[in-house]
């Protein structure tokens, strides 16, 4: 596993953060969610725990679904117990003081999980949320597709080009990538997508300031860049 110091300065005129694994630590939830889904048609739950991370649910369902299952309903119907089930949500350490120390309009969530999902998510997680979030249902391909984050960068009023993106997922690294964000893995993903990648275990190697109207992102002692 490669990684790579960020450069100084870097032109970040905004910050794109995935959200599941990324912002908000929701393992337990995931795994019986899809536990459940994999107990109802005596699937291999690791194996769908190997492929949906970073993916909408529905197009996870249709990867694993047997023939005749109704996607779109079995989609909502996880979704509907995702939301409902918050019990041990966690934030990713030192996401929610980073975020809070981002000027308003400077950032946003691009997430595979829907709006409401995602709101709950953030919520129980004591993590804010951020007017721009770019959910399922704003986007017609999910990662590893870049649509999400180029529509992040365009709500924001910036060229994709010139954020950085973080994120926790094979998918969601090749969709950051494809959309010309500078690319941050937060976590331990190693996929041939991560070498030479900036790494950070979590948020709290990060620290945020502005200047000038510009952001500055530094990670000690190594990284820092200016936007």
């Amino acid at each position: 596993m490669t990684d790579s110091p960020l450069p100084t300065p870097f032109p970040a005129a905004a910050l794109l953060f995935d959200m599941d694994g990324t912002l908000v630590d929701s393992t337990v939830v995931v795994e019986r969610t899809w536990r459940t889904f994999a107990d109802r048609y005596g699937l291999d739950l690791a194996a769908i725990l190997a492929v949906s991370h970073g993916r909408r649910t529905v197009e996870t369902v249709a990867a694993f679904a047997p023939p005749g299952v109704d996607v779109e309903a079995e989609a909502a119907r996880l979704t509907e117990q995702e939301v409902a089930d918050t019990d041990g949500i966690i934030e990713v350490p030192g996401a929610t003081a980073l975020l809070g120390s981002l000027p308003a309009g400077s950032w946003a969530v691009v997430t595979s999980a829907g709006r409401e999902l995602a709101v709950a998510r953030m919520t129980a997680a004591g993590v804010p949320v951020p007017d721009v979030l770019i959910s399922a249902e704003d986007v017609t391909a999910g990662k590893p597709s870049p649509e999400g984050y180029l529509l992040a960068a365009a709500r924001l009023g910036v060229a994709a080009e010139q954020t950085i993106a973080f994120e926790d997922a094979e998918a969601g690294v090749v969709a950051a990538l494809a959309s010309g964000a500078r690319t941050v893995v937060v976590g331990a993903c190693a996929a041939p997508a991560t070498e030479g990648l900036t790494r950070v275990e979590d948020f709290r190697e990060l620290r945020v300031r502005s200047e000038s109207g510009r952001l500055v992102v530094a990670r000690q002692p190594r990284a820092e860049f200016v936007g």
